[in-house]
């Protein structure tokens, strides 16, 4: 415990690392900050207009928020398990995919979820807009500017700049979230209410779908933020640590939204960030709730375009090779990534609620494929047996194209397009299910299951041990090899 001790006082806040392992030697942190992480990126005023939509596009009280639980479960177990990868591997989240992809074909999923990554960034710039230009008297896309300005800084700064964010965040966001609890129930009545039941299963498994979308969507980086843990850290406990966190803020935000949509008579879609305030009150403590809105969205926005800028660096190493991120490099990269996401935002502030909900029910069919994919591999195919030097090697181990998990990602995005329910696409088998979108489902069970079978008869060799880099001055224990890394640790 004292060698962590003082890896901590040793950090520099500027983050110099980017894709690359992270040496034994730089580890540090504890499993709570993972917890409050999460919870700071969840407790924030997208997930309270989640929560609404449950409401806003049909459903009664009582049932959304069971199924909004259901889904944060379900979402938030794949979530979870991506997490624990990260003390482990000492990797990104995307970059440990080259196993199932190839160093090449990774970029496949890479590209889109860097797409997702600038959707998330711009629909939460919208209202953190909103937000600000109420605190400060200025229009919405003015404080669309100021607050993605905020976001290139925090995320230059990196790793450990976010995490105390999100500690931050975290109580800000809890005291905020009490105070308008107990507002909300002073002027509702709220036994009325739940005791509105009238189910019917599009609406419940709506709400189910609005849940576990936005848990899984965290999975491509998620482990980006626990991967300077120790590596002995418990994989149980890193699972515990991010779920709980990110399930508990998701789930209260979005009770705060169901109530609140419920109880609007139609004044909430459109006045999303003005009526949660409202709520609150006026003056003084208005200006309040509007920072608190704005500095909740600071963490999951930077966790956005800090995973975008991991994802491009991933994208350009594997076809260049080795690549190390400067931080001029770095400071390009973001500030390309927030200025695409600023523009998208002024753009299409003033018809954010329905295309919001369309986007995210639509990126699951291409990311519950890959979590899929990923999961089964790692935990019941290599069971955590990455060779890591070789993931930047195209010649190596795992090859520039991987056809096989290729081939699967293809499969299961293709058979969730019949039932796909969205703006963007309706599949034909939708109807027949009663307007019900399931693609989600069908997109984590069948992958899972075809990859599994699959690669039981036709995954190329896997190692008997983690391989590790070589690692040189290390303040732990002298290593000569990866091999013999591991082989010390069993």
């Amino acid at each position: 415990m004292a060698v962590n001790t003082d890896r901590a006082g040793n950090k520099p806040l500027i983050e110099r690392r980017s894709i690359d392992y992270i040496p034994e030697a730089e580890r540090h942190g504890r499993l709570f900050s993972q917890f409050t992480l999460w919870m700071g990126a969840n407790l924030q005023i997208t997930a309270i207009v989640t929560g609404a939509l449950a409401v806003v596009l049909g459903g009664d009280v009582f049932w959304s928020l069971i199924g909004l639980l259901i889904g944060q479960l379900l979402g938030g177990g794949v979530m979870a398990l991506h997490a624990a990868q990260g003390p482990k591997l000492g990797l990104p989240q995307m970059i440990s995919s080259r196993v199932q992809f190839g160093v090449y074909g990774a970029a496949i999923p890479i590209v889109l979820v860097c797409l997702m990554y600038l959707g998330f960034t711009a629909t939460g710039t919208v209202l953190s807009g909103q937000a600000l230009g109420q605190l400060f008297n200025v229009s919405d896309s003015v404080g669309i500017l100021i607050f993605a300005s905020v976001i290139v800084l925090v995320t230059v700064l990196g790793y450990r700049v976010i995490h105390w964010i999100g500690r931050v965040a975290s109580v800000i966001g809890v005291i905020a979230f009490v105070f308008l609890f107990w507002r909300l129930m002073s002027q509702t009545d709220v036994g009325a209410l739940l005791q509105i039941r009238h189910f019917s299963w599009s609406s419940f498994l709506l709400a189910v779908s609005l849940a576990a979308s936005w848990q899984i969507a965290f999975g491509p980086y998620v482990a980006d933020y626990s991967r300077y843990l120790p590596s002995n850290t418990s994989a149980v406990k890193t699972f515990f640590a991010a779920g709980a966190g990110s399930v508990v803020g998701a789930q209260v935000a979005m009770i705060l939204g169901v109530f609140a949509a419920a109880s609007a008579n139609g004044q909430f879609a459109g006045h999303e960030v003005a009526y949660i305030v409202g709520l609150g009150g006026t003056g003084a403590t208005a200006a309040l709730l509007y920072f608190s809105i704005a500095f909740g969205k600071v963490t999951i926005s930077t966790l956005n375009s800090y995973g975008s800028f991991m994802c491009i660096a991933t994208i350009i190493s594997g076809f260049k090779g080795h690549l190390t991120v400067t931080r001029m490099q770095r400071l390009v990269f973001v500030l390309v990534i927030v200025g695409a996401a600023t523009l998208i935002a002024l753009l299409g502030q003033h018809s954010f609620l329905g295309a919001f909900k369309s986007f995210i029910l639509f990126l699951l069919a291409f990311f519950t494929p890959w979590s899929a994919i990923n999961l089964v591999d790692y935990y019941c195919i290599t069971r955590e047996r990455y060779d890591v030097p070789a993931l930047a090697n195209p010649n190596g181990r795992y090859g520039r194209w991987n056809l096989l998990g290729i081939s699967v990602y293809v499969f299961g995005v293709l058979v969730q397009l019949p039932f796909i329910s969205t703006k963007f696409y309706t599949g034909p088998l939708v109807a027949a299910l009663g307007d019900v979108d399931i693609s989600w489902i069908i997109g984590l069970v069948l992958p899972a299951a075809v990859y599994y079978v699959c690669a039981k008869k036709w995954h190329s060799a896997v190692p008997d041990q983690l391989i590790l880099p070589v690692e040189q001055n290390s303040v732990v224990q002298p290593k000569t090899s990866g091999a013999g890394r591991a082989a010390a640790q069993a």
